[in-house]
C-alpha cells in the first residue's frame, strides 16, 4: 500500500468502528478523502513507515487491533496509534495465534462458575460474560466467538439499556467480520465444557 492507501484504510476503519451504518467490508474500505488534504498532514510520516513496514492485510488488522483495544473507539486519533499500535498490534496477534486455546481456557474459567442459563442472563444487570470482558478475564475474541455461537447480544441489546454494553456490542459486532474461526471446533470446544 502507499502511504495515502494507509491513510485511507485508517479513515476507513475509523468509520467502520464508530458508525453503525457503515462497514469497512460491504464499502470495501472506501472513504473520501483527498490526497491533498493527506500531503498537508504533519503525520503522514507515520502512514510512509506503516506502508514500508507491512504488508496490506497487516495495515488493516495493525488498525483493527488500535480500535479492539480502546475503550471507547471514536476517541482513537493517529498519536494514540503512533504511541500504542505496535504494543496493541503484537498483543492481538498473539491472542490470534492461539486463538482456540485462549478461547477454551476463558470458556473452561467462565463455565466452571456460571451454567450456560446463566452466562448471558442479564436480568440483574450485566450478563457474567460481559463482566468477565470488562474485568480483563475475557478477551475480546473469545466474546466476539460467544457471540458468534449463541448470538447473545441481540437478546442483551434488547433487555439492557446501558452505555458501556452499548460500546461493547457494538466493538463484537465490528470485530465479527474480522475474525474467521471454524464455528464447528468451537462449538466442540463449548459441549466439551458445558458437559463436563
Amino acid at each position: 500500500m502507499k502511504p495515502y492507501e494507509v491513510y485511507i484504510t485508517y479513515l476507513a476503519m475509523k468509520k467502520h468502528f464508530t458508525t453503525a451504518s457503515y462497514s469497512y467490508h460491504k464499502y470495501n474500505g472506501k472513504v473520501r478523502a483527498s490526497e491533498n488534504a493527506f500531503l498537508k498532514r504533519r503525520d503522514r510520516y507515520f502512514f510512509e513507515r506503516i506502508s514500508r513496514k507491512l504488508s496490506d492485510d497487516e495495515i488493516k488488522m495493525y488498525f483493527v487491533s488500535s480500535f479492539v483495544a480502546s475503550d471507547t473507539p471514536s476517541s482513537v486519533w493517529v498519536g494514540e496509534i503512533i504511541q500504542s499500535g505496535e504494543r496493541h498490534y503484537k498483543d492481538m496477534t498473539k491472542r490470534l495465534q492461539s486463538l482456540s486455546y485462549n478461547f477454551s481456557q476463558e470458556a473452561s474459567d467462565l463455565f466452571d462458575e456460571y451454567n450456560l442459563g446463566e452466562v448471558f442472563d442479564c436480568t440483574k444487570g450485566h450478563p457474567p460474560a460481559l463482566k468477565k470482558f470488562l474485568a480483563d478475564e475475557m478477551s475480546i475474541e473469545t466474546l466476539t466467538i460467544l457471540d458468534i455461537i449463541f448470538g447473545f447480544s441481540r437478546k442483551v441489546s434488547r433487555k439492557l439499556n446501558d452505555p458501556v454494553w452499548d460500546t461493547v456490542d457494538m466493538k463484537i459486532k465490528k470485530y465479527k467480520p474480522f475474525i474467521s474461526i471454524d464455528t464447528d471446533k468451537y462449538k466442540a470446544i463449548l459441549r466439551g465444557l458445558v458437559n463436563a
